[in-house]
């Protein structure tokens, strides 16, 4: 069984639709999981997971929310090493550059060693019901990657 920590952001609940149905796709295949707001969470929980998922919006012109800032700093001190990972965002493509909070924390997990096994997952705004499902079978991926028993999920699954 692999046990998995989801920490994300939201503001408008776009993020958090994603991050519940990436909580459905992690139970259902079989992952022991804690869900936690980014301001309940600290980032040294981290490397006390065999998988995490984070889950943030894209806030402004191409910058981590607010609330994500001190756990994003906090995780410089991390050796994340044997820790698989995933992160998935809500987007708007009204913006100069879109989804990129997914690509910075993206890129602050592979620096800290962290074995990011899935593409970042970046959908517009809230998740449809067929976004829904690419959500739950990204937190499934994510689960047998933490097992050893699954491939990669589709690049270009999101939307």
């Amino acid at each position: 069984m692999a046990n998995v920590l989801l920490v994300y952001a939201s503001m408008t609940g776009n993020t958090e639709e994603m991050a519940d149905a990436i909580a459905e796709g992690i139970r259902a295949a079989g992952g022991t999981l804690t869900v936690k707001m980014v301001m309940d969470a600290q980032a040294a929980e981290l490397s006390q997971y065999a998988a995490v998922v984070l889950g943030a919006y894209t806030w402004g012109d191409g910058e981590l929310p607010d609330e994500f800032l001190d756990f994003y700093e906090a995780m410089n001190d991390l050796n994340l090493s044997g820790v698989k990972s995933a992160v998935f965002g809500s987007c708007d493509s009204n913006y100069p550059e879109y989804g990129v909070a997914v690509d910075i924390l993206i890129e602050r997990l592979k620096a800290r060693g962290s074995d990011v096994v899935l593409e970042g997952l970046k959908i517009e705004f809230a998740p449809s019901e067929d976004e829904k499902e690419v959500c739950r079978q990204f937190g499934e991926q994510l689960v047998r990657s933490a097992r050893g028993d699954g491939g990669e999920i589709p690049h270009g699954s999101a939307v």
